[in-house]
């Protein structure tokens, strides 16, 4: 997408509508909503959603995924985050699924690669994901959080589709 003004919300639907259908001939079935908080990710993904002629069901995954972790040590939330996430994923029996709120993924105590996790996923579901963050047309670069923070994350040309609101 230009740098320019941003397409409307109707149009950014259409987008993903268009490109859900070869999502599953793709090695990475991922594809990431990428936006600044309050940039409308989740307006989007909850309309994507609605639509009723596609069943794309709306995950909030911190709150999914917050809930399967409570019970677990702080040693264990590490090494079962991965599965409790693909648990999380496999309840739903629908091809593609819409995630939202995923900060959670970056958190450093958990170990985890924010982006290869989702592609890992994405191995078995098309995943439609709202990422909290910018992500750089020219130099294709993806980013999570500012530099010197805990939870910075910088991905050059990641094997993705992006679209950015």
């Amino acid at each position: 997408m230009n740098k320019g003004a941003m397409p409307s919300i109707a149009i950014q639907i259409e987008m993903l509508e268009n490109l859900v259908p070869a999502l599953p001939h793709q090695y990475h079935r991922l594809v990431l909503v990428v936006g600044r908080h309050g940039a409308g990710k989740t307006r989007l993904l909850k309309e994507l959603s609605r639509r009723a002629d596609r069943a794309i069901p709306y995950l909030n995954l911190n709150l999914a995924l917050s809930q399967r972790l409570l019970d677990l040590t702080s040693k264990e939330r590490p090494l079962r985050a991965r599965r409790l996430l693909g648990e999380i994923l496999d309840e739903h029996p629908e091809e593609t699924l819409a995630l939202d709120n995923i900060e959670l993924l970056f958190e450093p105590t958990l170990h985890q690669d924010p982006l290869v996790l989702l592609q890992g996923l994405s191995r078995n579901k098309s995943l439609i994901v709202s990422w909290p963050g910018t992500y750089d047309e020219d130099g294709q670069i993806l980013t999570y959080a500012e530099p010197g923070h805990p939870e910075y994350r910088r991905y050059q040309r990641p094997e993705v589709v992006v679209i950015t609101v």
